[in-house]
């Protein structure tokens, strides 16, 4: 039998992520030495859409690959069914020390895509004989394309959906794409946190954003987060900041 599908205004699968902070011994080490980890207490997520964003180095990654596998997924993406390792390069400190606040609904799909490793994920499908992804193997298609794949072709709906920069192979008129397949799939019930740097994804409508940043994490309004700011400054005053930019004397 079929599970239920949750609706969009349904309890999230999974509400909350919380840092057992007295089984650290130490944050002086990483990644327990990163602001947004050692700062970490509880961290209430969006029902339907949580955004991570920030600078490069403020943990969006790390933390989201410690909630993938504290939720039983490959640490290189993929399924819970995607048995493959190429190399170990995650913290598996990190994800003991997690606690997980879940609602007890019926899940009828569930995804990591990690795009730093989306390659290897490719390569052990290709070799398993995966299907589900459309017509072509994802190593006939190109990078974005087998990202649009992914979302159009493979994932159902009625799950928990982790994605690591998943704008990383698509070019913006594709990222545009990426949110309607996005609002589709919220709409049948799928639950994202996804990390990014991308102005248009955390566009989406509703979402909730968070900021990582030296002082921790907490949320932002779309309008005052950097990477709006400055995609806006640039494109309204492109010759003046380029100007700037290259000038001998920056």
């Amino acid at each position: 039998m079929a599970s239920p599908t949750r609706l969009p205004t349904d309890p999230p699968f999974l509400r909350a992520v919380s840092l057992r902070r007295d089984w650290v011994a130490s944050f002086d080490a990483f990644p327990y030495s990163i602001p947004a980890i050692k700062n970490l207490h509880t961290l209430d997520l969006h029902r339907n859409v949580t955004f991570f964003v920030g600078e490069n180095g403020t943990g969006k990654s790390t933390l989201l690959e410690a909630i993938a596998v504290a939720e039983g997924f490959n640490p290189e993406g993929g399924s819970r069914h995607a048995m493959f390792r190429t190399q170990d390069t995650h913290n598996e400190d990190l994800p003991r020390k997690l606690e997980l606040h879940r609602n007890k609904i019926p899940r009828g799909d569930s995804y990591y895509l990690r795009a730093e490793s989306f390659y290897n994920l490719s390569s052990y499908l290709g070799e398993i004989g995966g299907g589900g992804y459309g017509p072509k193997l994802l190593h006939e298609q190109s990078h974005g394309e087998a990202f649009l794949s992914l979302l159009i072709e493979r994932l159902s709906g009625n799950g928990l959906y982790l994605m690591d920069e998943p704008e990383a192979a698509l070019s913006p008129q594709r990222q545009l794409t990426f949110l309607a397949a996005l609002h589709d799939l919220v709409r049948h019930g799928g639950q994202f946190i996804i990390a990014t740097h991308s102005p248009i994804l955390m566009a989406y409508p509703g979402a909730l954003i968070l900021q990582f940043s030296q002082a921790g994490i907490a949320p932002v309004a779309y309008e005052e987060t950097e990477h709006y700011k400055v995609t806006k400054a640039f494109l309204t005053r492109t010759q003046r900041m380029l100007q700037e930019l290259l000038s001998p004397d920056p």
